[in-house]
């Protein structure tokens, strides 16, 4: 016989108090258990006096010093030809206490349960009663819905708008004939008339404290207005490069756009809502911190997050409609996003908010990536210039291929090298009245061939013309 989280061994009634701690530690973790005296924990069975009174008095201590009350089943079992008590309990009424005190289950040992820890249970057990969002919004009519936003928001989700009361019964916004607080936080004119909290505040920093501010800004509005603001001030603050396609300029923000985009959403999406603080963010010299009222919800932690890329929604409403316009993926794939985009991004919890925080890059930096973006490009356009023109014409002569790419003399000898060298194409016959031959099938060139074997050595070829490229 072996213990477990769900099962605890006792070696005889002396141990009574610690095994009502047991009790509201597996009833905290797992709902239900089991807990045996007259065995010791290795599992030697030793047996253990029991009468009437015995099994009466085990039952009264643990209905005096376990709160929320519990009713277990205690009984005598023979074990191994020796009598034992047996106590058999379940409770869904969470978080338990002993002796005032709440304890969880962690292998087969009782842990104290953290203030952190007690509020995730409280919150899990009254999830659906808090769910702020489902509130309704007291004082609030049709009159304080901005209708163009609402009509919007319909079009972006493949809705039909009829008239404001059926489109926001068809998004589950109101309860009767009474709107919701979440029609009011994301569709309101003005939220700010019902939530304190409806704000963004914005700021920036000379230095990596927030000593010396440049600037400080607030905004007000449904959330879909916040988001924007965020971006716009996002990027007006921030360090910008560019590269340069064809005729177009491409701008290059040394922070990667989508990814900051992901974690905004994710600051108004997952915040807490009861909390009266505000999503700020902050850009200092050195990095760009967005903060989130509200720490992870559920049995999230910063580590799971990086590691298993998994969420848990606190406003199931908000995100629900947020998916409806692509803003939030169904599955919680934001994480991953983020990470991929951005790989040094940091979380971290402090105080009541949960951080996110973007190093930034020097200006060098950003110049550097902007000139290997764009040197990449050129490459690879030029050799793709080159493989097209001999598909066209197998004949093509040398001073062809410098009209048609713009490059010198020696740059289009330099990439004929790095073809001929990578087994791209093959010169056959006398350099007057021969021709090039491609050598491997043309049609692992086209646009969706990634990963056939034409594009690794295209991609090859490009990474050795870059590296000496003029």
């Amino acid at each position: 016989m072996k213990e477990s989280e769900k099962l605890e061994f006792k070696k005889s009634t002396s141990e009574l108090k610690e095994g009502i701690i047991s009790i509201v530690s597996i009833l905290n973790k797992h709902n239900n258990g089991k807990i045996i005296f007259g065995i010791k924990n290795n599992g030697e069975v030793v047996g253990q006096d029991v009468n009437e009174k015995t099994l009466r008095d085990i039952s009264q201590k643990i209905t005096l010093n376990i709160e929320p009350k519990i009713f277990p089943k205690v009984y005598e079992e023979i074990i191994s030809d020796k009598k034992c008590v047996v106590i058999e309990f379940n409770g869904i009424d969470v978080p338990y206490y002993a002796y005032g005190r709440a304890y969880k289950r962690v292998a087969d040992e009782d842990k104290l349960v953290s203030a952190r820890e007690l509020e995730k249970l409280i919150l899990e057990k009254n999830k659906d009663k808090m769910s702020w969002g489902k509130e309704i919004c007291e004082g609030a009519s049709f009159e304080d819905i901005d209708i163009e936003r609402l009509k919007w928001f319909l079009k972006e989700s493949g809705k039909s708008y009829n008239d404001i009361g059926e489109s926001l019964k068809k998004l589950n916004l109101m309860s009767g004939k009474k709107l919701l607080n979440a029609a009011v936080i994301l569709f309101g004119k003005n939220p700010k008339d019902f939530f304190r909290n409806s704000k963004l505040r914005c700021a920036v920093f000379a230095t990596e404290r927030t000593g010396s501010t440049i600037d400080m800004q607030e905004f007000e509005g449904n959330l879909f207005y916040l988001i924007e603001e965020s971006l716009k001030y996002f990027l007006k603050n921030i360090h910008i490069g560019m590269r340069i396609e064809g005729l177009k300029r491409i701008d290059i923000p040394e922070i990667n756009e989508e990814a900051f985009r992901e974690v905004v959403i994710n600051a108004f999406c997952h915040r807490d809502y009861w909390n009266d603080d505000n999503v700020h963010l902050a850009i200092f010299k050195n990095r760009v911190e967005v903060r989130s009222p509200g720490l992870l919800y559920g049995d999230l932690t910063i580590d799971r997050i990086r590691k298993e890329q998994v969420s848990e929604r606190r406003n199931e409403l908000i995100a629900n409609l947020f998916h409806e316009v692509h803003f939030v993926e169904k599955w919680g794939n934001g994480i991953g996003k983020i990470l991929r985009l951005e790989p040094t991004v940091e979380f971290k919890e402090l105080g009541r908010k949960f951080y996110t925080i973007f190093k930034r890059r020097k200006v060098g930096e950003i110049i550097q990536k902007t000139v290997e973006k764009t040197v990449e490009k050129t490459v690879e356009k030029t050799v793709e210039k080159i493989i097209d023109a001999i598909k066209k014409d197998p004949k093509v002569t040398q001073k062809d291929l410098e009209n048609l790419t713009g490059l010198s003399r020696r740059g289009i000898e330099w990439n004929i090298a790095k073809l001929k060298e990578k087994g791209l194409i093959k010169r056959v016959g006398p350099d007057k009245g021969g021709h090039w031959e491609i050598c491997v099938n043309s049609s692992e060139f086209t646009d969706g061939g990634s990963g056939c074997r034409g594009n690794t050595l295209l991609r090859s070829v490009v990474a050795s013309v870059e590296e000496n490229y003029e």
